[in-house]
């Protein structure tokens, strides 16, 4: 079994769940993010907060994964004020939401003012409501925008053991992991940290607070990197405790914390029935057969 604690699915396909779910991904994190361009009213914010907490919620059920996901407004967007002023009221009514593990993802891009404003109101409502924290850390000047980002954490008085820091790479991994911290790495192709980059970080440094995932998204990506990266550890020697901990439980560990995440969610979850609807919606067109766990589609008529 797999977690995947970061990924983007409002951007993938129905084919890339039922991927997932082959591949041995039994549960999921969506963090609220960027989504390609700016967004130019709160309006669109409160529907997309709505889509992580119900609409996708149910399609992953759909096929069998269990989702989860943060809330929070990214840091590229911060940097618009005024809308950012009206997304953090809207932040504390989807917080307490179920399935929701963590602020996230928030920090840093382009380290400004207004980044590191809204970065520390948001620490403040994580303390708040007792979530763990993601972090973004920032594609340029990362070891900088990293180290900024603990310190600023400590600041506001969080523990490390609360705060995951997401996009590590070489450069960032030893004093993230030295000063208690989480650490997660993001799986991407060509780019950020590869599937062969991270045998190597799990031979220096063992797996203890390291967390594997892919964060895929509407770029070029793969939903399937933390399984790949799991085979290519096995393949390479690594110990399979070290695996299972890089690339399951300490996802879980980590955003357990928040008291909404439990392997029994997916340990003891209802059969997969694609008859469900959610709001009168189904992940359906006309005449496809749903699925159901323990009967065979083709002895079933869809009404």
């Amino acid at each position: 079994m797999f977690i995947d604690p970061h990924i983007h699915v409002s951007s993938r396909t129905t084919d890339d769940y039922e991927a997932m779910r082959k591949a041995g991904i039994v549960a999921i994190i969506e963090p609220a993010f960027w989504l390609g361009q700016p967004r130019t009213k709160v309006g669109s914010f409160q529907d997309y907060f709505n889509s992580l907490v119900g609409w996708e919620r149910f399609r992953s059920s759909q096929f069998g994964i269990k989702h989860y996901c943060t809330i929070g407004l990214n840091s590229k967007e911060a940097n618009n004020e005024a809308l950012a002023e009206e997304v953090m009221d809207l932040l504390p009514l989807y917080v307490g939401k179920e399935g929701v593990v963590a602020v996230g993802e928030i920090g840093y891009d382009d380290q400004t003012r207004a980044e590191d404003k809204y970065y520390r109101l948001q620490l403040e409502l994580a303390k708040e409501v007792n979530l763990p924290v993601m972090i973004h850390t920032p594609h340029r000047d990362k070891k900088r925008g990293t180290i900024k980002s603990m310190d600023v954490s400590e600041e506001h008085g969080i523990s490390p053991s609360m705060v995951i820091v997401d996009h590590n790479n070489e450069e960032t991994v030893k004093e993230v992991l030295d000063r208690g911290y989480w650490a997660a790495f993001t799986i991407y192709p060509h780019t950020k940290m590869g599937s062969e980059r991270m045998v190597e970080i799990i031979r220096q440094y063992g797996a203890e607070r390291i967390i594997v995932d892919s964060a895929a998204d509407w770029g070029i990506s793969d939903p399937l990197a933390v399984p790949k990266t799991a085979k290519l550890m096995k393949e390479k020697g690594i110990k399979e405790e070290l695996i299972h901990l890089a690339c399951y439980q300490n996802a879980l560990t980590a955003y357990g914390q928040s008291g909404q995440m439990n392997e029994n969610d997916w340990l003891n979850a209802e059969p997969i029935d694609q008859r469900k609807k959610l709001a009168g919606n189904t992940v359906l067109r006309g005449g496809q057969n749903p699925k159901i766990e323990g009967e065979s589609s083709e002895d079933i008529v869809e009404n």
